[in-house]
């Protein structure tokens, strides 16, 4: 039987700080669904269309990850993708807080789907997509904070 994580979250965008979650999932997972939740309210830096593109670009080489868009609950969409897990991941008390509400809500919901949340390497903790997009607004280089070999330039661009 495969086992099969779904890793849900706005992504915009992804960060090297995403990238270490996947990376130690895989460790656990047989595959893991990263799943970009699609809110047509929120205006984000990236489309949806482009995170995609991104995360897929980070993962070609990589036949267990999956990369998916979503506009259900995150519950129904790990059912969709055949995930029995969500994985989060968490940079300060605060975030696992957080996680720990979600995952009572999601318990209430969705009795049948567990909540791993894996601790961020702290070399990575200040790694944000919010910080990300500031460093952005003010022209400050964001290079260090990409996963290897991703420009972000190209999918603001559409290229």
């Amino acid at each position: 039987m495969q086992r099969t994580a779904l890793f849900p979250g706005s992504f915009d965008p992804f960060t090297r700080g995403h990238a270490a979650v996947v990376e130690q999932a895989l460790g656990i997972f047989d595959r893991v669904v990263i799943a970009i939740g699609h809110n047509i309210a929120k205006r984000g830096l990236l489309d949806i269309d482009a995170r995609r593109r991104l995360i897929e670009d980070c993962y070609k080489a990589q036949p267990r990850v999956e990369v998916t868009t979503y506009t259900t609950l995150t519950g129904d969409e790990a059912r969709r993708a055949g995930a029995a897990t969500i994985i989060r991941g968490a940079r300060t008390a605060a975030d696992f807080d957080y996680e720990r509400i979600l995952d009572q809500a999601n318990r209430r919901l969705f009795p049948e789907l567990a909540s791993i949340v894996i601790m961020v390497d702290p070399q990575l903790a200040d790694i944000s997509s919010s910080l990300v997009r500031e460093l952005l607004s003010f022209g400050r280089s964001i290079d260090q904070f990409m996963p290897e070999g991703i420009d972000l330039k190209k999918y603001l661009t559409n290229e």
